[in-house]
């Protein structure tokens, strides 16, 4: 039975437009392109740190990460840090169909981007006015917000058991130019497996959740035998154990499995 999950409330419509398209035959794969890019492109959700209208980095320009993870061996694409872009799924999806490797960043994803037709648009296209004003307060006051912004994340299962996830955001906003957190990293952001599930970061702070590769704990709890709730909430007992309640952090999963019982858990 096919299923589609995504993280936080503003992903309803990308996890709307998913199931419509498997109810129609669409493969997991591209339903997941498919509802993530709509989102991506909409600079209302830029708000929430997602693609066009997403929030810049210290040097004013919107760069954005995205990955996307089938459950076949070794079917990975991803970009980071690549400007001008307002749907950088769709380019990482192009890295995993048509590049010769698994993900590119910055300057090489811009020139991977142009080759497959995208346009790179002006930085000022992939800005909203509530992403320039808070630039200009970021400029004055000199001080980032806390790390606790949003990515959109989706998991989709499709009628042939094929899952895949996916994921995008403008990252941390105001981080140092060239900054990649958890989000495109496999293992850390997403990870996919068709003979357990996938489970994606929801949210918190990338340059700690990274150290801990946190999808692929729970989608090698889950090919143990543990429930897709139970997976998330021992990967996040055991990264309180490791650091302690002192240096605890925000970190956000979801997951599902094969038989589809979705679950999440946050700190």
């Amino acid at each position: 039975m096919a299923a589609a999950v995504g993280t936080w409330a503003f992903s309803m419509p990308a996890v709307d437009k998913a199931r419509r398209l498997l109810e129609v035959g669409s493969g997991a794969s591209a339903a997941v392109q498919e509802a993530i890019t709509e989102l991506e492109n909409d600079k209302e959700t830029g708000c929430f740190v997602v693609g066009r209208g997403g929030f810049p980095n210290k040097a004013g320009v919107v760069q954005c990460d995205a990955a996307i993870m089938e459950g076949l061996p070794g079917r990975f694409g991803a970009v980071a840090a690549l400007p001008g872009v307002g749907t950088p799924l769709t380019v990482a999806q192009m890295v995993m169909d048509k590049s010769e490797h698994n993900m590119l960043v910055g300057e090489g994803a811009v020139a991977f981007a142009k080759e497959q037709g995208f346009r790179i648009e002006d930085n000022s296209d992939m800005m909203t006015e509530a992403s320039l004003a808070a630039y200009e307060e970021f400029l004055q006051s000199r001080k980032s917000p806390p790390k606790n912004h949003d990515t959109l994340g989706l998991i989709v299962l499709d009628e042939m058991e094929n899952i895949t996830v996916g994921v995008s955001t403008s990252g941390a906003p105001f981080k140092d130019p060239g900054r990649v957190g958890d989000s495109p990293l496999p293992g850390c952001g997403l990870y996919a497996d068709n003979r357990a599930g996938a489970a994606a970061g929801a949210t918190g702070d990338g340059d700690k959740i990274m150290c801990f590769c946190p999808s692929f704990h729970v989608v090698q709890l889950m090919k143990q035998g543990l429930s897709p709730g139970d997976a998330c909430q021992s990967v996040i007992q055991d990264i309180c154990h490791r650091v302690g309640n002192k240096d605890i952090f925000e970190i956000g999963l979801i997951a599902l499995n094969m038989k589809h019982p979705l679950s999440e858990a946050f700190i």
